[in-house]
């Protein structure tokens, strides 16, 4: 045997081993049983892999990025055996890791039934126990054609071989480019087949390095997501590295159900989304509409500050409109079809940004005007698929609190600067705090993006420079530009960890030239503005929909419907609360008073289930010393508060944005 020299690379250390051929990863990294696979040349290799001399090899630790992917996906393999074996005519589609899990895809007779899930999972535990190997073969098209003769979506898949293009998500991690392999599982004590799928790998060594899982739900599917294609039943399931942390993740799932938009958007009444209107189609009720209110009050008088000017814009436009911003050659999918009345179409408007256009360019601009700082709470439509609405953070009809800022080239750094600082500001007084920014970027390699390089690469360094000088971590995203220019997308962590995008910010050199906007310069020559778009909120049916999970419905008190509820211990102490909630009018609060027949423990609970910030509670004692108790929604009390200074304390509060 001769000597192979290789690099281990661990984070910043390296070290130089001789081993032997034939050496594995395994073999480099023995002992480290949170070492799951290994990284060579940048690809990802299973730990049979025997490495060759010069290779750097890096370990990929399981509870990495890619080591969660890899145990999930080889988890995923272990669910369609176990599938297949109790269900011997059940065909293979595809089944990726995806965020937090994994799912597979079965051409069944049947849906599958929740008992069925627990029959599978059960299999998956056997299967997982046997210790099965993962083996990875390189094998021809013939070849695999011939074996997997009778799994007829495999035998797509084998031809969309290094055409990722045509596949659906999840696709490429069966067959990928390049060579085409097979994955046996194969008995742990005689080497005998159990199982094979067709998949690009890599997987764990074994099914016992598969530490928990489980079953979440199974729902409908079109294979390679087209409406065209035959629907297929869809298993989702998670994998974790320990139990704990499945266990953490389930207790996660049961959090984030109570907080659930929809659910609670129904139980506070605050808005609904009737089979009438359509799906993504919401509308507000009266107590929503105050949150929604509140929320547009406050950001309309942040902007009057920061010197945005206000707009408004039809919903409706010539088609040709949307050809020459290039949203219809390069957004068609995403927009509702044309109307044709008058000989001409016509399209609901999907983006703003064209119709400011138009305004900037109604009449001669000075560089004096400049930056220009237009403004729109903007309601667009997005012909979203009905797979993937979702409640208000994914609708078909929202409002955009939109802005599009003309600059100079010269004032682009800076304007974007205030900008990003004003974003996030804005955002940490709604209450969201924990922020990271995203820098998405074109692919140089795709058609999709118009522009001369030059221009991308200013206007990407700009950004760049912009989201640096904030401090925050910043996420490379390349490819996620828009067809016009780069953005910074800013990244807002919820209550229980949550990651939503909020505000993007979009550099555009792109649709001045498309609609020839000019500025006069200093010394009188035309010259073209920069164009920076911008949405803090993104929609406000999606931030009211974020606000509403990240405090569960306990709105602080300056966005909640009703700020306090007078509840009276008699009837006689009506009169003395409705006048208490007549001089709270008079200051600007929300207050209430329940005079219903209920026995006064069902009117606090009744209160505590609105998630009202503030019980005024008043008896006899109370009344007769001009007085109120506050009653809070932690279940603590403050007695015999002066009325004027229960008024003030209120008022403070909701001035203050503060949470009680």
């Amino acid at each position: 045997m001769s000597d192979v020299r290789v690099i281990i690379q661990r984070d910043s250390e390296r070290e130089e081993r001789v081993v032997t051929t034939g050496t594995t990863a395994a073999d480099l990294f023995a002992g480290d049983r949170t070492v799951v696979a290994a990284r060579v040349a940048g690809e990802l290799k299973d730990l049979a892999y025997e490495v060759r001399d010069g290779e750097t090899v890096e370990p990929v630790g399981i509870s990495s990025e890619d080591g969660l992917n890899i145990l999930r996906h080889s988890t995923a393999h272990v669910m369609a055996q176990a599938v297949q074996e109790l269900f011997p005519e059940a065909k293979l589609g595809i089944g990726p890791p995806v965020k937090d899990g994994f799912y597979y895809d079965f051409d069944v007779a049947e849906p599958f039934t929740p008992e069925d899930l627990k029959r599978i999972e059960k299999k998956m535990q056997e299967i997982q126990k046997r210790g099965q190997r993962f083996s990875r073969r390189v094998t021809s098209d013939e070849a695999a054609r011939e074996e997997l003769a009778d799994e007829p979506y495999k035998l797509e898949l084998i031809g969309l071989k290094g055409n990722a293009a045509q596949a659906a998500e999840g696709a490429d991690a069966e067959v990928g480019g390049g060579e085409l392999t097979i994955y046996d599982n194969l008995d742990a004590k005689t080497g005998e087949l159990c199982w094979k799928d067709l998949c690009r790998g890599p997987h764990l060594p074994t099914t016992r390095n598969i530490p928990a899982f489980k079953l979440m739900r199974s729902a409908a599917a079109y294979w390679r997501g087209s409406e065209k294609n035959p629907q297929l039943q869809r298993i989702y399931g998670t994998a974790w590295p320990s139990k704990d942390e499945l266990k953490a993740y389930l207790d996660f799932l049961v959090e984030a159900e109570k907080r659930d938009h929809r659910k609670l958007g129904a139980e506070l009444d605050l808005f609904s989304i009737p089979e009438e209107l359509g799906s993504g189609l919401a509308v507000f009720h009266p107590k929503g509409g105050i949150v929604r209110r509140e929320m547009e009050t406050y950001s309309r008088k942040r902007h009057e500050d920061a010197d945005y000017e206000f707009v408004n814009t039809p919903h409706i436009s010539k088609e040709q409109l949307f050809e020459t911003s290039g949203h219809l050659p390069n957004y068609a999918d995403a927009m509702f079809p044309p109307l044709e009345f008058d000989g001409q179409n016509y399209r609901l408007k999907a983006m703003n940004c064209p119709m400011h256009n138009l305004i900037f360019r109604a009449r001669g601009r000075s560089y004096r005007e400049l930056p220009l700082r237009l403004f729109e709470f903007g309601t667009v439509y997005r012909y979203e698929k009905s797979g993937v609405v979702h409640g208000l953070t994914r609708a078909r009809g929202f409002t955009q609190d939109d802005s599009h800022i003309y600059c100079t080239k010269e004032q682009m750094p800076q304007e974007l600067d205030s900008l990003l600082t004003f974003v996030l500001d804005l955002l940490r007084d709604y209450g969201l705090t924990d922020f990271e920014l995203e820098l998405s970027t074109r692919d140089p390699e795709s058609d999709k993006f118009i522009g001369e390089d030059e221009e991308w690469e200013e206007a990407t360094e700009a950004l760049r420079q912009a989201a640096e000088k904030q401090g925050l971590p910043l996420v490379p995203d390349p490819g996620g530009a828009a067809y016009y220019g780069p953005k910074i997308s800013v990244q807002a962590k919820d209550a229980i960890g949550r990651s939503w995008q909020m505000s993007t910010i979009q550099v555009d050199f792109q649709q001045p030239k498309r609609f020839n906007l000019e500025y006069t310069a200093a010394d009188g020559s035309k010259q073209r503005p920069v164009m920076i778009h911008r949405a803090l909120f993104g929609s406000i049916e999606r931030f009211f929909a974020v606000l509403l999970e990240h405090y569960a419905g306990a709105f602080p008190a300056w966005l909640a419907p009703v700020q306090a509820v007078g509840i009276p211990i008699g009837d006689a102490h009506v009169p003395y609360l409705q006048e208490f909630a007549a001089e709270a009018k008079k200051k600007g609060l929300r207050v209430e008073v329940d005079a219903s027949s209920d026995r006064m423990q069902k009117k606090i609970r009744n209160a505590q289930k609105q998630k009202v910030p503030f019980m005024v509670i008043v008896g006899d004692d109370d009344m007769n010393a001009g007085t109120v108790s506050f009653r809070y929604r932690d279940g603590s009390q403050e007695n015999g508060i002066p009325k004027d200074e229960a008024l003030a304390k209120l008022a403070d509060v909701v001035e203050r944005r503060v949470q009680v």
